[in-house]
């Protein structure tokens, strides 16, 4: 784990893999997670001789909180990680949570920013013809709830289920997780992809919920920049059978991006369209050529 400390006083943690000349693949992780490597992911990006850069976002494992951060502050901390690895250029992908972090770096990072992929990423809580919460599971209704009634309420929430998943094992992720999984999902969440779930989720709470509430609270404000401003080539990546980010978040953010390449497709659900990331890796490293 390597570990760089910004101008604000703020450390953030981040993990290195490929090759050190390899263009850098920056991984924004979901919500709740942290600098854990996703195998699939690694081994796809090393084949295609890329550079994987995994940060733990504020709050989560050895990075400092940042309270009242927004979705666009990630922009400064990818820029700073970029600087210390000696990297002019990248491209980034941003799964769940990750999905607006990944867009903040395409909107505020053009020049090194090369392409993105939003992997089944959540939509701006304001925006316009879009029900939100339409679609989601029930407990992801309550938590995105409490975040939008403010730290009180949220801290209430999260709490109640840090404790499970801060020691949750792979043979008891799936009920763990419950009906936030789709019947696809249920299906490729077996072996190393258990074990990587199990080992994030542990990880996600390990330094408590400063996190997980920073980013919730993230979502449902203003992320501070415009999606009309990204002219980065952007790819969307959606599944309808996704219970944690409802597929019309897919559909508004590929109608709302300019140029944005849509792939929103039948019978993926949010675990499922990463098991297997050798084709949304591909889209990639086509835009970086």
């Amino acid at each position: 784990m390597e570990r760089i400390e910004l101008a604000d006083g703020r450390t953030v943690e981040y993990l290195v893999e490929g090759p050190p000349g390899g263009l850098p693949l920056v991984v924004h992780h979901g919500t709740p997670s942290g600098a854990v490597p996703f195998p699939p992911l690694v081994d796809a990006a090393v084949k295609h001789g890329m550079r994987v850069i995994l940060h733990s976002r504020p709050g989560y494992g050895g990075s400092t909180p940042h309270p009242g951060r927004r979705v666009a502050d990630v922009a400064a901390d990818v820029n700073a990680i970029l600087d210390e690895e000696g990297a002019a250029h990248f491209v980034t992908l941003g799964w769940s949570g990750g999905g607006p972090h990944a867009l903040a770096c395409a909107a505020l990072l053009p020049a090194r920013c090369l392409g993105v992929a939003s992997v089944a990423g959540v939509a701006p809580f304001d925006a316009a013809g879009l029900d939100w919460m339409a679609g989601m599971d029930s407990d992801n209704v309550s938590e995105f709830g409490a975040a939008a009634q403010g730290v009180t309420e949220l801290d209430k929430v999260l709490t109640a289920v840090a404790g499970d998943l801060a020691h949750v094992q792979p043979g008891h992720i799936v009920e763990a997780y419950g009906s936030l999984l789709s019947g696809v999902d249920v299906k490729v969440l077996t072996g190393g992809f258990a074990d990587w779930l199990a080992a994030s989720s542990r990880y996600s709470v390990s330094a408590g919920v400063a996190g997980w509430r920073e980013d919730d609270l993230a979502f449902v404000a203003d992320w501070g920049f415009a999606l009309g401003t990204i002219r980065v080539p952007v790819a969307v990546w959606q599944g309808d059978q996704d219970r944690m980010v409802p597929f019309e978040h897919g559909r508004w953010l590929a109608a709302h991006v300019a140029g944005a390449e849509a792939h929103l497709l039948p019978g993926e659900g949010h675990l499922s369209l990463m098991s297997d990331p050798g084709a949304i890796l591909d889209r990639l490293v086509a835009h970086a050529v």
